[in-house]
């Protein structure tokens, strides 16, 4: 699936509610909490603090996927394209950054 087809998926789903999506505000705390979910577990698998024995197992995986789905609710709810957005930031990205790092 592409981008937009995960856009379509989300919006089908969240259609079935009386409030498809929250107010952008309540979908950036949303947001926050998710990262910092995140970035909890991205501590737990490489940094210094290691998770307790009573700490539920996640995966990376799926505190990503929260990110890009949370993201994915606020784009709909403002009607913005991410396929086309993202495409805009790999453009620019790749044209300014181009010659800033050293290369292999």
């Amino acid at each position: 699936m592409n981008i937009k087809d995960f856009q379509n998926e989300v919006d089908k789903w969240t259609a079935q509610f009386d409030s498809q999506y929250w107010k952008p505000h309540e979908i950036l705390a949303r947001l926050v909490e998710e990262v910092g979910e995140l970035s909890r577990e991205i501590n737990h698998l490489y940094g210094p603090k290691r998770k307790k024995a009573t700490e539920e197992k996640r995966r990376l995986s799926e505190e990503i996927a929260d990110v890009i789905f949370t993201l994915i609710c606020l784009a709909n709810s403002k009607g913005i394209d991410l396929e086309d957005s993202l495409q805009k930031v790999i453009d620019k990205s790749y044209k300014r950054d181009n010659d800033r790092y050293r290369k292999k």
